[in-house]
């Protein structure tokens, strides 16, 4: 029987690896929760600079990790639609390739082309998405997304469409 700290802990790791709630949208969880991150990354275009967002990244990355290893093995499940946390720092990850942009351009670019990476998952991404069953597994294979979505955007932003 679960004691009542154990009940809290999961659930303040679903609140976490939910977003807040957003993850338990009915449908496409995960493009809710990329949408629900670009205020996120407005904020930082407006207040912060660029070690403040890649030091807040890599915590909120290693927090992840461990806190979907523990909802995971917890709940017994794998990678749940409703953690949409690696969706968020897919986003953030995204982001730092065109970082301190407040361009509503260029935040519909990161938004969309890590949506696009995210879902097609090119290699490693689908190896880490496919056979690695913890909670590495469950977030660095948006974290990898994104990295090809960042420089997917950078080349849009400097050669096509912007500026």
């Amino acid at each position: 029987m679960k004691t009542q700290n154990n009940t809290i802990k999961i659930k303040s790791a679903r609140l976490f690896l939910s977003f807040f709630g957003v993850g338990f949208a009915p449908k496409a969880p995960g493009t809710f929760g990329s949408a629900a991150t670009l205020p996120l990354l407005y904020l930082f275009g407006l207040y912060s600079n660029i070690y403040t967002l890649a030091i807040f990244t890599v915590v909120l990355f290693i927090a992840s990790v461990f806190i979907a290893e523990y909802a995971q093995n917890e709940l017994h499940v794998h990678d749940p639609g409703w953690i949409v946390m690696d969706e968020v720092l897919g986003m953030l990850v995204t982001y730092m390739f065109v970082f301190p942009s407040l361009d509503f351009i260029e935040l519909f670019l990161v938004f969309v082309i890590f949506r696009f990476f995210d879902i097609i998952k090119i290699w490693p991404a689908s190896y880490f998405d496919k056979k690695i069953k913890h909670g590495l597994g469950t977030i660095i294979d948006d974290v990898i997304s994104a990295i090809y979505a960042g420089i997917v955007v950078l080349l849009v932003k400097n050669y096509y469409l912007i500026n």
